[in-house]
């Protein structure tokens, strides 16, 4: 198992702002190339909602289902793939203020491609491609963003 950890400053955008677009999945596919295709279930009475998504990876395409739990007020949201091609895949968005400076964007997903024997050569390249799809999402949504520290960010 791997976790990716990713810090990010998107000056140009407020946290209020950058969250209502961060959680609206459903406009990921006409902001970026990198995601296909992404179908929003209605809220369930917890609030979560479930999404589909298809994403490009490489030369392919992955695709997931998951529960999707959004906190406004905290400005958080935790994702767990409910099926798909992953073997596990679940992280958290969290959207922080920065001092009338724009926003800073948290971004951790843990996952497992279930293929333990060639673990060590498949998960560097995914973690690779979910770092720059993580930056592509976040350049078509809310414009300038740059990546904070990366000695800081981890993965393991």
């Amino acid at each position: 198992m791997r976790t990716v950890t990713m810090s990010l400053h998107a000056p140009d955008i407020d946290a209020d702002e950058a969250y209502a677009r961060i959680s609206d999945f459903a406009r990921y596919p006409a902001m970026t190339d990198t995601v296909r295709d992404v179908t929003v279930a209605e809220p369930d009475s917890d609030g979560s909602v479930v999404s589909d998504w298809t994403v490009r990876f490489r030369k392919g395409l992955l695709r997931w289902t998951e529960r999707d739990m959004l906190d406004r007020s905290a400005r958080t949201i935790a994702f767990t793939q409910l099926q798909g091609d992953f073997h596990r895949f679940e992280g958290q968005w969290r959207v922080i203020p920065n001092d009338g400076d724009g926003a800073i964007l948290a971004f951790t997903a843990t996952f497992d491609l279930g293929m333990a024997s060639i673990e060590a050569l498949l998960d560097p390249i995914a973690e690779a491609t979910l770092r720059s799809n993580i930056l592509l999402i976040l350049e078509g949504l809310l414009g300038t963003v740059q990546e904070l520290d990366p000695a800081l960010n981890s993965a393991s």
